[in-house]
Formats: C-alpha cells, structure tokens, sequence
C-alpha cells in the first residue's frame, strides 16, 4: 500500500503527555573529542557509499533520491543484509540485551512482562524515567540546547529563518517520511547550519518493535540523513516519546553508532494545535524553567510541528537570552563540537567517506583524512523498499 502524503505530516492532536520530568537529575558530560568508533566497532560497515569523490548523490526531492527509501514503515524482510548481519554479530557478541518487546495501547507507556521492572537495571526505560549512563538528558550547566523534533515541516522555514536571523543553529531530529515528504524545507534547515539528527523512520514507540523493526526505523533514517547531506553520519538520535530501553539503545549504539538523547523539560508544545496546551501555559513554563537554576543545563523538548510550536519558541528565545542562558545547537554541544560521526557540522568541509560502502558495521567511517578529499561528495544506495503505512504521531 502506497503512504499518502498525510501521513509524512506529525499529527500531534493524538498524543498524550506520558511523561513527568520533575526527577532529580544526573549531570551529563560532554563526549569524548574522539568522534570516530574504533576500527574493529560494528558501526562502521552497515550503509553503503562510494569512495569516489566524483560520484554525486541523487538531488533531494528528486523522484531518484525518494525511489531508494520506502514509502511506508519498514519491512523487516527488505533490510539490507549488512545491516541485518551487523545486528546479528551484536547478538552473538553479548551486546544487545535480550528484552522481550514491551506491549500496551498507544498513548499508555510500555508495558513489560510480569515481573520485570522497566525502571530496573535489566530494562532501564526511559518512560519510566530510567537513566542509563550512556544515554543524554541534560545540557551542561548554563547551556540551553537548542532541539526541535518531528521535521521536517512545513514551518520548519519559519524556524529556520528566525534562527537565522538571531545567529543561532538547531539540532532537528527528523523523521524519515517527513523527509521525504517536505524535502524543501529538510534543505533550508541543512543548508542553515542546522545539525541533523534521527528521530526514526514513522515515529513508533520502539520498545513495542521488534529487533529487525528497530533497525529498520533507524537504519532508514540514518541512511537518507547520510545521502542527504553529502555523506554525512548521524551522531544522535532522540526516540519518539522517550522511548527507549536497554535493548533499543544498544541496537542504535552497537549497530549505528548512535548516542540516545532525551530531555529534562517539557512544554507539551506539540498538543498547542489540540488544546492540550496553550500559548500562555508553555510561556508560564519556560519563564520558571529559564528563570530557575542554571545546574543542570536545559534540554527542553520542543517541535517544529506548527506554527504554534515554533512561535512558542521564538516568543521564549528573548528570555533566553535575558537570563543570561548560554545557546548552541544540542548536537555540537553535547557532541564536544561535531555533530556527526565523520563530520563537524553541516557546513564544514571535513567529511570522510564511508568505508566499504556501507553505512554500518565495521569499517563505515576511514579514520584517515587521505581517505577523502574535502567537501567530497560520493554515493552508492541500497535498494527501495514499501511497506505497509504505519501512522505517525508527536512527540
């Protein structure tokens, strides 16, 4: 079955607010300058692009840039082998954690066989408000991270040129088919500055997923983020409603190389076209939040999903910057300055290929600078997929 273009748009009116973040909080720390993996990490065979420098990528929103990714949510049976066969290795190395998926209704949080204890270290969810070590929920201290979730969108133009116009950048965690559908304005923000990150393929809760859908999710979205960009590696992702758990974020960290990012506040923006909130109220909010204690650093979850969303966020900014918050796009101040695996930012002209063609595994990012020429731009594409339509929402 086709996706019709609706279902590329985020519809926030049918998402509830499952999580309460008034917990104490464990500061994070930047990560370490080195960006690359090791050699021998599976994170650098799984997505494939030439080495050649004079191959070109198909121009985004060209019927041949949208024909290699699939219309609708993923099937397990159209992966790549690379990446099944990377996953598969993680399996057998001991590093992906045998969870069963967790099951409930949507707008419920997951739910767990009897017995098992999300917020324990077995499962670590970040529904429940588990904080795994590895994982990112606050900026450091006087630092406001600038993130918006669930563009590409039609107001993503107006977000773009309001940063812009303030000499600010963002870090915009996409999803797939949004990309697909507003390739317009998924190019005004890249070529803004603005550091791209994942936020999967359809928006599921991905607890509820199976291995293969997982990697399916994220592995789709990272790989048209990479041919997007000129041949940029996704460093981040941020799971649709934080949800996350042992196994989800070993399967983005072992297979992808992706480090999982949070949140510590919420404004509920996405719920202002639905009435689940309104201007005045995410005002009230950001005003305590901006006005409180600078220990730790603030990553608020905001949107670009309307224009409701982003104007509460330009009608914020001016406290921001009044109370004396420190700002930078979340991905380059987490990421100690490289929003990217192989690359700095979205501007730069330090992109190292891809080794092997393949944007996972073992050997997907050269750690060599004469392994690319700079600003190179090179491609090879692993085949198209459909599937049948899953429905997207907020958050």
């Amino acid at each position: 079955m086709i996706l019709s273009a609706a279902l590329g748009v985020v519809l926030g009116a049918s998402i509830p607010s499952p999580h309460d973040h008034g917990v104490s909080h464990q500061m994070s720390k930047r990560l370490p300058s080195t960006w690359y993996h090791a050699d021998d990490h599976p994170a650098h065979a799984l997505f494939k692009r030439a080495t050649n420098d004079g191959v070109t990528y198909p121009t985004v929103g060209s019927p041949a840039w949208s024909a290699q990714f699939p219309a609708a949510s993923p099937q397990a049976s159209d992966l790549p082998k690379a990446w099944t066969d990377a996953l598969a290795a993680a399996i057998a190395a001991g590093k992906i954690p045998n969870i069963p998926p967790s099951t409930g209704k949507p707008q419920t949080n997951p739910v767990y066989p009897a017995g098992m204890d999300p917020n324990g270290p077995e499962i670590c969810s970040a529904t429940y408000k588990c904080r795994h070590a590895d994982d990112i929920w606050d900026a450091p201290d006087g630092y406001f991270g600038i993130s918006f979730d669930d563009g590409p969108q039609p107001a993503t133009s107006e977000l773009v040129q309001f940063l812009d116009q303030n000499n600010e950048t963002a870090t915009h965690f996409m999803i797939g088919i949004n990309i697909l559908s507003y390739p317009s304005q998924f190019t005004e923000a890249f070529n803004a500055d603005g550091d791209i990150a994942v936020h999967t393929w359809t928006h599921p809760y991905m607890t509820t997923l199976s291995n293969e859908d997982v990697l399916g999710q994220l592995g789709w979205t990272a790989e048209l983020i990479h041919h997007s960009t000129g041949g940029r590696l996704p460093k981040f992702w941020r799971p649709p409603y934080g949800d996350s758990d042992n196994r989800v974020r070993a399967i983005a960290q072992e297979v992808f190389g992706l480090t999982t990012i949070i949140w510590n506040q919420d404004t509920e923006d996405w719920s202002l076209t639905s009435g689940g909130t309104t201007p005045a109220q995410v005002h009230t909010q950001m005003t305590q939040w901006l006005s409180g204690s600078k220990s730790p650093g603030l990553i608020i979850l905001e949107h670009e999903l309307s224009d409701a969303s982003v104007h509460a966020f330009m009608d914020a900014y001016p406290l921001i910057k009044s109370n004396g918050w420190k700002t930078e796009s979340l991905a380059q101040l987490i990421g100690d300055g490289r929003a990217y695996q192989n690359a700095a930012e979205s501007d730069s002209n330090d992109v190292i290929p891809v080794a092997n063609g393949v944007l996972v595994g073992n050997s997907s990012v050269s750690t060599s600078n004469s392994a690319s020429t700079p600003g190179s731009s090179s491609v090879s594409t692993v085949g198209n997929t459909s599937g049948a339509p899953a429905s997207t929402s907020s958050r």
